[in-house]
């Protein structure tokens, strides 16, 4: 099976073509990292759009931390989402939940300054918002993003990616108002499997992209400005 996509690079321009019409409403993307930075970075150059960082941090049950109670996603409001069917049955206690939220809360913040330092998130409330990642498996972990981003209520919540199961992209149109998938292979087996290279996208390449990206964003204004 020949692969869709040569790198995360080509398939943030890819993408950023399919998500061409949106640029008119100055969205904000939001990067899943890591993965996910370079295809945004793309997205965000194309459509002259602001880019920000999507963290999300899972709560595990009690004793057994490979199941997610919910999760809690950052941002300028950062959002506690639970999975109300599992909370009902382990009946975690309020305060374990409380606990685990400020833990993960901490654990965000301090990725946050790792990637952009003292910089604020950038707000999504009234913005037309496109979360991007650089494919989709199970889902899980974009759900719950989504989730945590309509709570922000944002004016039009779009997901974009280049690859994912259909059966998945089915699952999550509850999840926000459009869904920008350019491929959905099957059989799927992996989202690394549809790149030519899919080597890991390290911290520094983040660090790098965001930086460039808010380059870009201060030059922009800087011309409008003028």
């Amino acid at each position: 099976m020949a692969p869709l996509f040569q790198d995360r690079t080509q398939a943030g321009r890819k993408l950023a073509m399919a998500l061409g019409r949106f640029k008119a409403s100055h969205p904000l993307i939001l990067a899943l990292p890591r993965g996910g930075v370079p295809v945004a970075y793309e997205v965000a150059r194309a459509l002259a759009a602001d880019m920000d960082l999507l963290l999300v941090r899972k709560i595990g049950a009690p004793g057994h931390e490979e199941v997610a109670l919910g999760a809690v996603i950052d941002g300028a409001s950062p959002q506690l989402v639970l999975n109300e069917d599992l909370v009902r049955d382990l009946a975690p206690s309020p305060n374990y939940i409380r606990a685990q939220m400020h833990r993960e809360l901490e654990e965000l913040e301090r990725r946050r300054r790792t990637y952009i330092g003292d910089k604020a998130a950038k707000a999504m409330t009234g913005r037309c918002v496109i979360v991007i990642d650089d494919g989709i498996a199970t889902g899980a972990t974009i759900s719950a993003a989504l989730r945590g981003v309509r709570k922000n209520h944002p004016l039009r919540l779009i997901l974009a990616v280049p690859v994912a199961p259909r059966e998945v992209v089915e699952r999550l149109r509850d999840e926000c108002h459009e869904i920008v998938c350019l491929a959905t292979p099957d059989p799927f087996i992996a989202v690394g499997l549809h790149y030519a290279r899919f080597d890991q996208t390290t911290d520094e390449e983040v660090i790098m992209l965001l930086r460039q990206a808010e380059l870009d964003a201060q030059q922009r204004h800087s011309r409008q400005a003028g």
